[in-house]
C-alpha cells in the first residue's frame, strides 16, 4: 500500500500500513504529542501494553492502521475499526491523529481518505466516528467531510484525566463521503490516486 502523498505545502509523505513491529515508531510519535492532544484519546496511548493490543487487533483483521512517514518519523496515525459481525457489519469507526507540526497542512484529509479507500475494499456502508466535546477540530474536519452529529451524551466518557466529558457520535454513509472527498481533492489528485 506504500503511497506517496502531497500535503497543501507541498511536503510529502508516505502512507502505509502500520503492522505489529511498528510498536517503537508509533510509541514515538504518540510519546511527542502534546498532553493536550492526547487527553481526548479514547486510549492512553502513552501505556506500551494498550498500544500493543490495539497493534494485535490488526493481526486478527479486526482493525486496520495507517500512517503517515515523513522523514523516517512517524507523523500521523488513523484507524479504520471493523465490527465484523452481526448488525454492525457494515460499519467501522474512523480515528485519525496527526502530529502538531503537520495541522492544518491537509494530511488529517489524506489519512481519512485513505481510510476510505480501505473501508469500500472491506464493504463498509457507514462509518462511524467519536469524539469528546472539547475536539472541537476534529468535529470540524468530519463536518467538512459530510459527517452529521447523530447523538451527544452528556458526561457520557471520562478522558485521561479523570474529567467527565460529553461524547459526540458522528456518522457518515460512504457514499457521501466519496462526494465530499471528491470536492476537497483536486482532479490531478484523484488521478494519482486512483
Amino acid at each position: 500500500m506504500d503511497k506517496t502523498e502531497r500535503m497543501k505545502d507541498g511536503t510529502e509523505v508516505t502512507i502505509r500500513r502500520l503492522v505489529a513491529n511498528d510498536i517503537d515508531r508509533l510509541m514515538e510519535f504518540y510519546g511527542s504529542l502534546p498532553e493536550e492532544d492526547r487527553r481526548y484519546l479514547k486510549f492512553d496511548v502513552t501505556d506500551r501494553k494498550v498500544v500493543a493490543k490495539r497493534l494485535r487487533r490488526v493481526e486478527s483483521g479486526d482493525d486496520i492502521r495507517i500512517a503517515a512517514v515523513h522523514g523516517g518519523v512517524l507523523v500521523a496515525s488513523g484507524a479504520l475499526e471493523l465490527s465484523g459481525e452481526g448488525w454492525s457489519k457494515h460499519q467501522g469507526e474512523i480515528r485519525v491523529m496527526v502530529a502538531r507540526p503537520f495541522q492544518h497542512r491537509g494530511l488529517g484529509t489524506i489519512m481519512i481518505r485513505e481510510l476510505y479507500f480501505i473501508a469500500v475494499q472491506n464493504k463498509i456502508e457507514t462509518i462511524v466516528a467519536r469524539m469528546m466535546r472539547p475536539q472541537a477540530g476534529a468535529q470540524k474536519v468530519f463536518h467538512r467531510l459530510g459527517f452529521r452529529d447523530e447523538s451527544m451524551l452528556p458526561d457520557f466518557v471520562k478522558d485521561l484525566q479523570g474529567g467527565s466529558q460529553d461524547l459526540i457520535v458522528m456518522t457518515c454513509d460512504v457514499k457521501d463521503l466519496w462526494k465530499e472527498l471528491d470536492r476537497n481533492f483536486s482532479e490531478s489528485d484523484w488521478q494519482r490516486c486512483r
